[in-house]
Order: C-alpha cells, then sequence, then structure tokens
C-alpha cells in the first residue's frame, strides 16, 4: 500500500470513536488468531495500535469496559450456549452473561471494576501476559462476589439477588461463579485432554479418566462441565457413556445412575435430543445438507445406549431414548411417506389436451424432490435402529418401480409428441432422468439420456421425412 492511501486510512481512523477504534482492533486480532486477512489486519492493528498509544500520552483513555467483560467471562466459552438452545447441566446460556456483567459493574464489586478497567486501559495492546494475569484477578474477584451473593441469607440476599436479572440468569449465576473459581483446574483439563477422541476404547478412556482425576472437578457442580470439554472432543459424543460404565464397573443403570458419572448418560441423551431437534428443523425446512450427518449420529448414538447400557423401558433414562425414538420416526415417516407424490406431480403423463400452452417444470422443484429422494436412500441406512424399516424400504421400491416405468414411458412419449408440448415433455424426461440418478446410479441415467436423445432425433427425422 502506497504512503498516500496508509496516510488516508490513519486519517479515517484517527476520526473515529474510541468505542469503535477497540472494536476494530479486536475484530482484526480476532482475524489474525483465525489466520484470515493477516496482511490487512497486520497493516490496520499497527495503525490503530499507533493511534491508541498517542491517545493514551495525550489524556487518561476511556475505560474498555467491553475488553473488560470479554476477559471475566473467557473462561466460560466451551460452555455456553446460545438462545433457543435447551440447556443442560454443563452449560451457561450467553444472554445471562450481559446482565450478569452488569450486576458486577453496580453492585457485585465496583470499586475492583474501575480499578482493572484503569489497569487495562494502561496496558500496551501487546501485553498479552499482564492482561491474562489481569484476568485471573479479575475471575477471582467475580467469583467471590457471586458465592457471597448466593450463599445463605436472608431477605436483603432475595431482593439482590432480584437485581441481577430474571430465573434464568440467576440459575446460571452460581455455575458462572463455580467455573471462575476453578478455571485453574478447567486449563489443566485442557491441556492434559486429546485434542480428539476419535475412538472412545479402553486406552482413551484411561488417559480421560487421569485427566479428570483432579478433586475440585469431582464434585457434582463441576463434573458437568468437565465432562462436557471431554465430550467436544469426542467424535462421537454419544460415547460419554463408557465413561460412566467405567466407573461403575457394571453396564446396569442403576449402578451407573449411583455414581457421580451416571450425569454423563443425562448428557449424552439430552445431546440426542438436541440432534434431533436438529434433524426435524432442517427436515421442515428442507435443508438437507447436514441430514446424512445427523441421521448417523442418531442411529449411533440410540444404537450405543441400547447396546452397552441395560436400560429399563419404564426408567427416566429408558422412558427418554424411548421417546427420541418415536419423535425421530414419526419426523422422518412423515417425510419420506411425502416423497411418492411429489415424484408423481412431476412425471405424471398428462394427456397433451391437458398441458397448457408454455407449459413448464420448475427446475428447483426437481432439485428439492431429487434431494428428498437422496434422502429416503440414506435412510435405508438407518432404518432399523430408528423404527423407520418398514416404511423406508417400502417407500424406496416403489419409488424405483415408478421412476424406472415413468422414464421408459416419458421415453417413448418423445417420439410421438405434438410440437407445442414437447418442451414440456422434455423437461419431465430430465427430471426423470435426475431421479433414475439419484436412485440407479449415473450409469443407469446415462443410459436413458442416450436414449432421450435417439428418441428426440427420430422423431425429427421422421417428421422430415414425411
Amino acid at each position: 500500500m502506497s504512503q498516500t492511501s496508509i496516510e488516508r486510512l490513519r486519517e479515517y481512523l484517527v476520526q473515529l470513536p474510541p468505542q469503535a477504534q477497540a472494536l476494530l482492533m479486536r475484530e482484526f486480532e480476532r482475524a489474525l488468531e483465525r489466520g484470515q486477512d493477516t496482511a490487512v489486519a497486520t497493516l490496520v492493528l499497527d495503525q490503530l495500535r499507533k493511534i491508541v498509544r498517542k491517545s493514551e500520552a495525550d489524556e487518561a483513555p476511556p475505560p474498555r469496559t467491553d475488553d473488560l467483560s470479554r476477559l471475566l467471562f473467557q473462561a466460560l466459552e466451551p460452555f455456553l450456549i446460545e438462545a433457543g438452545v435447551p440447556l443442560r447441566v454443563g452449560q451457561i446460556r450467553r444472554a445471562s452473561l450481559q446482565p450478569i456483567w452488569q450486576w458486577f459493574g453496580r453492585d457485585g464489586a465496583p470499586d475492583k471494576v474501575k480499578e482493572f478497567e484503569a489497569a487495562l486501559a494502561r496496558m500496551p495492546a501487546d501485553s498479552a501476559g499482564q492482561v491474562e494475569a489481569l484476568a485471573q484477578k479479575l475471575q477471582a474477584v467475580a467469583a467471590d462476589a457471586i458465592f457471597e451473593l448466593t450463599g445463605p441469607g436472608g431477605g436483603d440476599k432475595s431482593r439482590a439477588l432480584a437485581r441481577v436479572g430474571p430465573p434464568n440468569v440467576i440459575e446460571d449465576l452460581y455455575s458462572i461463579g463455580a467455573v471462575l473459581q476453578v478455571r485453574d483446574a478447567i486449563a489443566s483439563l485442557n491441556e492434559k485432554l486429546p485434542r480428539t477422541l476419535r475412538a472412545f476404547g479402553d486406552s482413551q478412556i484411561a488417559s480421560v479418566t487421569s485427566a479428570l482425576n483432579i478433586p475440585v472437578l469431582q464434585t457434582p457442580q463441576m463434573l458437568p462441565f468437565a465432562l462436557s470439554i471431554v465430550v467436544q472432543r469426542m467424535t462421537a459424543p454419544w460415547q460419554i457413556i463408557r465413561l460412566a460404565i467405567k466407573i461403575a464397573a457394571s453396564d446396569d443403570e442403576i449402578r451407573v445412575a449411583a455414581t457421580p458419572y451416571g450425569v454423563a448418560v443425562t448428557i449424552a441423551l439430552h445431546d440426542l435430543s438436541c440432534v434431533a431437534s436438529a434433524l426435524r428443523m432442517d427436515i421442515k425446512r428442507g435443508h438437507f445438507d447436514n441430514v446424512a450427518g445427523n441421521l448417523k449420529a442418531l442411529h449411533d448414538g440410540v444404537r450405543g445406549l441400547r447396546t452397552e447400557l441395560d436400560l429399563r423401558n419404564d426408567s427416566a433414562w429408558g422412558k427418554q431414548l424411548t421417546s427420541i425414538r418415536a419423535d425421530i420416526s414419526n419426523a422422518l415417516q412423515s417425510e419420506i411417506d411425502s416423497v411418492p407424490g411429489r415424484v408423481r406431480r412431476i412425471l405424471r403423463q398428462r394427456p397433451e389436451k391437458d398441458i397448457p400452452p408454455g407449459a413448464r417444470i420448475d427446475s428447483t422443484e426437481v432439485e428439492e424432490t431429487a434431494a428428498l429422494i437422496d434422502f429416503v436412500a440414506t435412510c435405508r441406512n438407518y432404518a432399523s435402529e430408528l423404527a423407520i424399516n418398514e416404511v423406508t424400504l417400502r417407500t424406496y421400491s416403489d419409488l424405483q418401480q415408478y421412476v424406472e416405468r415413468s422414464t421408459e414411458q416419458l421415453v417413448q412419449s418423445l417420439r410421438a409428441a405434438d410440437h407445442k408440448v414437447r418442451t414440456y415433455r422434455q423437461q419431465q424426461v430430465q427430471a426423470a432422468i435426475r431421479f433414475c440418478q439419484v436412485l440407479f446410479g449415473d450409469d443407469y441415467a446415462s443410459l436413458m439420456s442416450r436414449a432421450a436423445e435417439n428418441a428426440a432425433t427420430g422423431e425429427r427425422k421422421s417428421s422430415r421425412a414425411s
């Protein structure tokens, strides 16, 4: 970049409010961490840091409260969930952070917050070690303030809690304090755990058990958070139940539930329920990109819980798993049942007199229907465990027979199609060939495509000859 361009950039950045400058710095710092736009990010950050340093020399900088709240809550990132996602043990609502931060600066430890703000504002932008030390002090003060508020007390504490926020925020308050209090143990666990847990066999179970052997993480409050970190490293999260089975030395659900690690089964069931919910939503919206992955996760999870854990049908866990299977089955069956009708609407050979001039087949509808056919094909791989075996096999067989028969009839219809409806018939044939590609593969689709070309060419030659 030329010197003139840099000067223009600097002039623009100088005019920005301090809050906007701080926001830009954070965003470009994150871009560098992700390895994105490194040249641009480095250039802009360099100019911003020069502006900030000059501002610090001229006058006391404004407090960077957004940065301070980010430092306070950075230890919570692995456990945060977004709005609309059902909460389980070992998780915290992201929406609770802002009201808790406001309470902390207003009632929790306002003097300390101002002190930390001033210290952060004095720090150079590249002083990572000092910032980390400040974050640890801030988190310790916040944990103490939270436990002082949530500890035993009378009506005054009830009124003070009400000032924090609504009940769901108060529910998260103690969890946030507990996590901040053991942030060093959580950091240690993160370092000890393998980066990826692919096949959660005996050796990896032993490794994880050893990593979890930190007393402050073994409490009923903190164990779900520790297990949540483990789950995030697993390629098959349902396998977390193997840890509980190993600790109980039994697959009997009563013995597993009697150990603190029984919460691992609760976590696995909740997460399977969330996958099932995401699958239902994707199907409802017609989004099939993630369906295969979600179906596999559900199939493997349901089968794993049913085969590796001795669940009773009338127990809480057994009823929950049955409910998950029923929800999946109902959602899948409803969608599977709709596919043949959509295929018939596109491929049905209406009499030529019933085809209006300029009739067309929507290519988007064709692709959506092809995706649904592929969805039925995918369901076959997981049908038995998800209680959709009969409807899936029947529907897939019907689709194969109908599409094969309809494709041959449509190809033949090209030979004698009136020129007024020829375009519509050709679009029907192309749709049929697209469905054949999904049902029978590329070779068969290519064969039918050549047959369609020959039919159309033969009809044109016959017309010229006559």
